[in-house]
């Protein structure tokens, strides 16, 4: 469910922008995608486990408003973000 500090940082490097980008929209969309992947895999073993099903609904909910965003002000990004992350 948590992404440990080896993948996150595996996942920062592939979709920065620059040296020192640790924030930008590509980079919130392509960790909160490798966090709602793990929460899935949680939930298919833990079927009961409510609390869990509702983060994961903030998440998806969270990256569908940054997917939005980057979709309006950067469509060349927004198109290599989802086909990279095999999105929509």
């Amino acid at each position: 469910m948590v992404l440990n500090k080896e993948k996150k940082t595996e996942v920062v490097e592939k979709y920065k922008k620059h040296p020192k980008d640790t924030g930008s929209t590509e980079v919130q969309v392509a960790l909160l995608t490798e966090r709602i992947s793990g929460l899935v895999e949680h939930l298919k073993k833990n079927k009961k486990d409510q609390h869990s099903r509702y983060g994961l609904l903030m998440l998806v909910g969270q990256r569908k408003r940054l997917l939005k965003y980057l979709k309006n002000n950067d469509a060349k990004s927004f198109a290599a973000v989802t086909t990279s992350l095999d999105l929509a």
